[in-house]
């Protein structure tokens, strides 16, 4: 009776419980973060058209208007507000750039709408910081 045994199920190696519960604590301040800004802006007379907007080109964080402008707006939160307003990369500035543009296109009534990148700058018990029409550096 020579009988095959079953092959063992390949090991899964699971995430360490610290990786899993850092990312998800990141992700919610993440979220979190994005709420303020919208708050921030929409105080300021911005109406937000939507949050956490994909396309092909990338992900925009918060997408606004006012007046005859349409904002792709980047949030940052870092641990000094300095830090916040030198996080955005040019990469990412192009990115962004790219994902407005595709949103404008497939959107008939934003494209008579200037297309500008804004970043809010947070920082633990600072005022946001609202940037408007940041340059790539």
């Amino acid at each position: 009776m020579n009988r095959r045994l079953p092959r063992p199920a390949p090991v899964r190696r699971p995430k360490a419980a610290w990786r899993q519960a850092k990312g998800g604590a990141a992700f919610k301040a993440g979220h979190a973060a994005e709420w303020i800004a919208a708050l921030w802006l929409m105080l300021r007379g911005y109406r937000v058209l939507g949050f956490r907007l994909k396309s092909r080109a990338g992900e925009i964080d918060l997408l606004v208007c006012r007046g005859h402008v349409l904002a792709v707006v980047e949030v940052k939160r870092r641990a000094t507000m300095e830090a916040a307003m030198l996080a955005l990369k040019p990469d990412q500035h192009d990115r962004l750039i790219a994902a407005g543009e595709a949103i404008r296109r497939n959107r008939p009534g934003l494209q008579r709408l200037d297309l500008r990148i804004d970043m809010v700058a947070l920082a633990p018990w600072r005022v946001p910081r609202h940037l408007r029409g940041v340059e790539r550096r």
